[in-house]
């Protein structure tokens, strides 16, 4: 079933329905997160939701909208997560706090799960396009969110160099470090890839 014969995920609901729809997902991106997208049966977002078969079919015409909808729901929880620490991102002081918040939440979790954003989107990206493309754009957005505070920087004339490549190249250093530190259960290889870019940043901000 393509998207465009599904049925729309952004009609209208009740408070109630809304609050379901939302259980659903939520129980959905639990068992994705956990299991793999393939291992997490629609049986099991049921059981783990409580509502009954009619009741997903009711908001989710496939597995592939409800998979879209958990690629929404984890982007979001991970932006949220992070959304006062981004107004922040344009001093080194700020960067640095940001830094210091996502390796203590690695800790909190004890290496375990990596990003969930990344997670579902190494599931997917080779067979399935439409959930790569939501996964790219959860990452394009988190991407911005950083690229934001370094722009200020930048026109501030502080930062001397282009805040476009650096976000990238901040985000990516993220990825990678959250890969090896799911892999390793430590921190440190999370801690030595974003120290590595803001001493990095902090250098381009001596030459500006």
């Amino acid at each position: 079933m393509t998207s465009e014969t599904r049925r729309p995920a952004q009609r209208k609901l009740t408070r109630k329905g809304q609050e379901t729809r939302r259980r659903i997902v939520a129980a959905a991106a639990t068992l994705m997160y956990e299991r793999g997208v393939t291992e997490a049966t629609l049986e099991d977002v049921r059981a783990a939701a409580g509502v009954s078969g009619s009741q997903i079919y009711h908001y989710f015409a496939d597995k592939q909208e409800l998979l879209l909808a958990v690629i929404e729901f984890q982007t979001e929880a991970v932006l949220d997560m992070q959304k006062p620490l981004f107004a922040g991102l344009d001093t080194m002081k700020g960067l640095r706090q940001w830094r210091d918040a996502l390796v203590e939440y690695q800790l909190r979790l004890q290496c375990r799960g990596g990003c969930p954003i990344g997670s579902l989107g190494s599931e997917i990206a080779e067979t399935n396009p439409e959930a790569r493309l939501a996964a790219a754009s959860g990452f394009l957005r988190w991407e911005s969110a950083i690229r934001e505070g370094l722009q200020k920087m930048h026109d501030r004339g502080e930062l001397d160099t282009d805040p476009d490549d650096l976000a990238l190249a901040l985000l990516a250093a993220l990825q990678g470090g959250l890969l090896l530190t799911q892999l390793q259960r430590q921190v440190r290889p999370l801690e030595v890839a974003l120290d590595s870019m803001l001493d990095h940043v902090e250098e381009c901000m001596k030459r500006a």
